[in-house]
């Protein structure tokens, strides 16, 4: 009896001991699930910020702001590397650390650039980093895609949203052509101008009023004229898309989200050859009502040639 007395009491302490050990156990795992969710939870946290991939070594900014000589401020190679850390630009262009863009924002302000009556948070290109003096001809070709989208912009008196340019080429006389005409400046018409127009993507570009125009009169703003316009089917609205502009001598490609195409050849665009270009894309605000503003985020932008 005695003995069967101790067997039943050891039985009983192993039972006892090994209900423990397991709810031991079960603690260990569930406090180690719950240390693994929180570091999960704390990973996905780290991964909301996110960085716009784009390189701005080879552009300059132009914002809507005043320099100290009352002229329009800008940013150029390499300190536009670190245009986030820099006080002018900060409402202007900013990183949305979220989405993964930067965010250009302008409205109507005193800084506007020579020959025009609008305001601007735009790139231009800068083949070699500083200096405006080395671009490129549609014989020599190029390349520019981005993806982008519309975040704000107000509307006018009508109702109607206003006008925002996003990506250009613009046209440049050499020093040669300029002295050649009596310029006061560099300054050549655009070839390409494409809008965020009413949710829909427009794009205009220039020919020539006289296609059989001499070299050298050709080299006027006055030669030039705006085409039409074209305006792609699909409506963007505010949602993202993209844009990609290819140029060689004689044609000019626009691609909307890799699927709608608009094309230019002939004299005009063959002709073009003529003049220097860069490319240039942001915020060139269409509008000078009051308080209105518009915001353009790019998440991606790249140019090659």
């Amino acid at each position: 009896m005695i003995n069967f007395r101790k067997n039943i009491l050891f039985f009983l302490t192993i039972v006892i001991f090994t209900s423990v050990s397991a709810i031991c156990q079960e603690k260990t795992n569930s406090v180690a699930e719950s240390d693994s969710k929180i570091e999960k939870k704390k990973k996905k946290k780290k991964k909301k910020v996110k960085l716009p991939n784009i390189d701005l070594s080879h552009w300059k900014v132009t914002l809507p702001s005043l320099n100290d000589e009352g002229k329009p401020y800008e940013i150029s190679p390499p300190e536009i590397n670190n245009f986030a850390g820099i006080e002018e630009a900060k409402p202007y262009m900013y990183i949305d650390s979220v989405k993964g863009a930067i965010v250009f924002h302008a409205m109507p302000t005193d800084s506007k650039t020579a020959n025009t009556k609008y305001t601007r948070s735009e790139l231009r290109e800068q083949m070699v980093p500083g200096d405006n003096n080395t671009n490129w001809t549609f014989e020599q070709g190029g390349r520019m895609k981005g993806k982008l989208a519309i975040e704000e912009v107000t509307k006018d008196a009508d109702g109607k949203y206003h006008r925002v340019i996003i990506m250009q080429i613009h046209g440049r006389l050499t020093n040669e052509q300029k002295e050649l005409i009596g310029a006061k400046d560099n300054n050549a018409p655009p070839i390409l101008k494409i809008y965020w127009d009413k949710g829909k993507i427009r794009v205009k570009t220039k020919v020539l009023k006289n296609k059989a125009v001499n070299n050298t009169a050709i080299l006027y703003d006055e030669a030039w004229d705006d085409d039409e316009g074209y305006n792609f089917p699909t409506e963007v609205g505010f949602r993202k898309f993209t844009l990609e502009v290819k140029v060689e001598k004689g044609k000019m490609v626009i691609i909307l989200n890799n699927s709608e195409y608009a094309v230019y050849e002939g004299v005009d665009i063959n002709r073009w050859n003529v003049f220097e270009n860069y490319f240039k894309a942001g915020n060139y605000f269409q509008s000078k009502d009051e308080d209105s503003f518009a915001k353009v985020k790019y998440y991606e932008l790249e140019v090659s040639h």
